[in-house]
């Protein structure tokens, strides 16, 4: 999202189209600056490949990516399948598909996507996630990176039914989140350490609500707040009501996981644990409103962030 906001703050006429998993769409679609957003739904697609429908769907696809004709299509992923999709696009007589000359280190990056590129840019061994999306446009399009990140992320409007009210589970009053779900258990934060946190912002009279995203989360979650007082188990949330839930939030404190960096990217104020992944790949490091802790090998302990909660809240 910073890219985007880089290429117009340079080029304001830019048009810029985003293809994207089926399931973000609505997340995309909060950026102002994405003038198209453009679904693929290759996890589904995956399970029934051979099927007529998957197949027209496929085609459907390929017929949307190609409407257009781009003087630049960048993958800043560097994967097969992003690079597959990149050759898809259609291209404007001198049009460049741009991409990642290297992986930087620990990432998923794989070197067969550099043929599908007419422009490769190398990129730091040790450089961050959103920095490094920022340096391939900028080398393409010849500008400098001289701005800290702008995420042109609009605040989520949603109501239930259309009858104009926010969601019934959403407070009122000021709230903290914890995003303690996250897919590799080395991930996470220590149970015994979200109690001893929540009892006291329970002492500042903050609620501390318990999203969950799968079954095991959620048994999480109702272990937790049977030893919080100020716990609040939430009912599971489609996206869009948990990126709302992370955008009004009071504090957000959470794991290395899509939600806690959403939060960052609206500069609310957060606390990002780390414990099983380097710092430097993801941390949220453009706000004062943004506390790292922890790094590869080195979780955080419960001291250090109630010592980060009063930097925050005061």
């Amino acid at each position: 999202m910073p890219m985007v906001a880089d290429i117009l703050r340079h080029f304001p006429d830019a048009q810029i189209d985003w293809v994207v998993e089926e399931a973000y769409t609505s997340l995309v679609a909060q950026n102002n600056g994405v003038h198209q957003v453009i679904p693929m739904a290759l996890r589904r697609w995956r399970k029934s490949l051979l099927s007529p429908a998957t197949r027209a769907q496929i085609a459907a696809f390929r017929h949307s990516l190609r409407s257009q004709a781009y003087d630049f299509v960048f993958d800043t992923q560097g994967l097969f399948k992003t690079s597959v999709v990149m050759r898809m696009a259609r291209l404007t007589p001198n049009g460049k598909r741009v991409g990642l000359a290297n992986a930087t280190e620990g990432s998923g990056y794989e070197a067969i996507s550099r043929i599908f590129h007419d422009v490769s840019v190398p990129v730091g061994l040790r450089m961050h996630a959103v920095l490094r999306a920022r340096t391939v446009a900028a080398a393409a399009l010849g500008y400098n990176i001289d701005s800290a990140p702008d995420f042109k992320l609009d605040a989520p409007t949603l109501d239930e039914a259309g009858a104009g009210q926010l969601p019934s589970w959403l407070p009122g009053s000021p709230y903290v989140v914890f995003f303690h779900g996250t897919a590799r258990a080395q991930k996470q934060w220590p149970i015994t350490h979200w109690i001893a946190l929540a009892r006291r912002l329970q002492e500042r009279g903050l609620p501390v609500l318990l999203p969950w995203g799968s079954d095991t989360e959620k048994r999480t979650a109702e272990l937790m707040q049977a030893q919080m007082p100020n716990g609040v188990v939430l009912p599971k949330l489609p996206l869009m009501e948990a990126v709302l839930l992370a955008q009004r939030a009071t504090l957000v404190v959470g794991v290395d996981t899509g939600l806690t960096h959403v939060a960052a990217a609206y500069h609310r104020p957060t606390i990002e644990l780390y414990g099983d992944s380097p710092r430097w790949k993801t941390q949220g490091d453009w706000s004062p409103n943004i506390i790292n802790l922890g790094d590869l090998g080195m979780l955080p302990d419960v001291e250090e962030v109630e010592l980060a909660v009063k930097r925050l809240l005061g």
